[in-house]
């Protein structure tokens, strides 16, 4: 009678410990290009929600901003960020702008502050969410801004990293740099896989809540 709890204690131990290890992966998980990318709700800067399944169907780009950063001020300082946006939103394509700058941070803005930002860039991002708890940026584990994504039409992830390929916040290097987004635009519309498809990005911190 004891060997046979013992040894049921040790199959349910065994048992625990399996759903551990198949589970934990999903729970830390972070975006992969070729695969899904994780799903999310968020408010914007009018107090709608949007989720990524919403846009089922439609292409989706995620920019991580932050308006008091200096790489974020070159790329629109020289339309760089807006041109992307416009040539974007061109076709259809959803452009979803991302504050994750915590409360009391360098960035964060309440939702008339981000919509006055927009009026006066010119900036053309189909919403602004606002993420002031850093959910949607820890589930794409966001790092910099700008940080880019390009999400198709079916949900998978076929572009992540930087803006482009000149790592400073010097207003001349954007007609140097190649614009990584844009390009991958270009290669998706075309059929064209997409390449690169991951790109270290670079820029401020995220402000993320401590």
């Amino acid at each position: 009678m004891f060997l046979r709890l013992k040894n049921l204690r040790l199959t349910i131990a065994a048992i625990f410990l399996g759903l551990i290890l198949v589970l934990a992966p999903a729970v830390n998980a972070e975006p992969e290009i070729g695969k899904p990318a994780p799903d999310f709700t968020g408010t914007d800067s009018a107090g709608k929600t949007h989720r990524l399944s919403d846009y089922r169907g439609k292409r989706v780009v995620l920019e991580w901003t932050n308006h008091d950063c200096p790489f974020v001020g070159k790329h629109y300082r020289t339309d760089n960020m807006q041109a992307t946006q416009k040539d974007a939103t061109a076709d259809g394509t959803v452009w979803l702008s991302v504050i994750s700058s915590a409360p009391g941070q360098q960035g964060h803005v309440s939702g008339a502050e981000a919509d006055q930002l927009t009026t006066s860039r010119g900036a053309k991002p189909t919403a602004v969410l606002l993420d002031p708890n850093g959910t949607i940026g820890r589930l794409y584990a966001a790092v910099t801004t700008p940080h880019m994504f390009i999400i198709e039409g079916d949900g998978t992830l076929a572009y992540m990293g930087a803006i482009d390929s000149i790592r400073s916040w010097d207003d001349a290097d954007v007609p140097k740099a190649t614009n990584y987004v844009k390009q991958a635009m270009r290669q998706l519309r075309a059929g064209q896989p997409v390449n690169p498809r991951g790109t270290r990005p670079y820029g401020c911190s995220v402000k993320y809540e401590s």
